[in-house]
């Protein structure tokens, strides 16, 4: 039985005092955390004040991103020995807007993976295909490619540590959300792809869906064989919102 995984990525959203509010809204999310990992993804400034806030409580704060390298002349970069000297337990990397917006590449995903699973980081490994990929009938190459080149070089007892989060591009932001069936095929397959190098792992690895997450449409989602949990944007803003999301199912806090 795989642990399910509920991570709310923030954005470029709350300054370090809004934070702070908003996460001791959402302590009361702790007590879920005995049947599921939260993970809560603020800016970088507003990691340390985060991790202030939830250190003891269960819930665990990762970064949105981070360098490869450990130190260096990187003007603007974080690494990952220093998220995990504040506290940080995980980090979110290859989201697509780093890569649509950034040009973060499949080979820097892939040094970033190693990096933050060589630090004991544990990295949510985002991939997914564009709304003209999915038109034009490719999306299984898209994943196919991404998963393939992003996780080069990483051993099955490091993949097993490693989340991954299913976000149709199309879906991010708009209101639209892959239907709980269509998100489920895409994550059957991924599985099935991960099972060609790692057979005895693949069934271990927790895969999320990303994509205008929210109340209404958790429980089908959550209802799925192959999704693990969600990767929250726009939701995880609103503490009521997002404790709804964490509760799916109708759990009780």
């Amino acid at each position: 039985m795989r642990r399910p995984v509920l991570a709310a990525n923030w954005k470029m959203h709350m300054t370090a005092g809004e934070t702070v509010a908003l996460a001791k809204k959402i302590l009361p999310c702790q007590e879920r955390a005995g049947e599921a990992d939260i993970v809560i993804c603020p800016p970088f400034t507003s990691l340390a004040p985060a991790c202030s806030v939830f250190q003891g409580t269960g819930l665990q704060v990762g970064a949105q991103n981070m360098h490869w390298e450990d130190s260096g002349a990187f003007t603007g970069e974080i690494s990952a020995p220093m998220l995990k000297e504040i506290g940080c337990t995980h980090v979110i990397i290859g989201h697509s807007e780093r890569r649509q917006l950034f040009g973060e590449t499949d080979a820097a995903i892939n040094c970033k993976l190693k990096a933050a699973l060589r630090h004991g980081l544990i990295p949510i490994f985002c991939l997914g295909e564009t709304l003209e990929q999915r038109e034009a009938g490719t999306t299984q190459e898209v994943c196919a490619h991404q998963l393939e080149q992003g996780l080069a070089g990483i051993q099955s007892g490091d993949l097993a540590k490693t989340i991954i989060a299913y976000e149709p591009v199309w879906a991010i932001g708009t209101g639209r959300t892959a239907s709980p069936e269509d998100a489920q095929a895409v994550i059957s397959f991924i599985r099935r792809e991960l099972g060609k190098k790692h057979s005895h792992f693949a069934d271990q690895v927790r895969i999320l869906y990303g994509g205008s997450v929210k109340p209404e449409n958790i429980d089908g989602l959550m209802a799925q064989q192959d999704i693990d949990g969600a990767l929250v944007g726009g939701a995880s803003l609103d503490a009521d919102s997002f404790s709804k999301i964490v509760n799916y199912g109708g759990a009780e806090q």
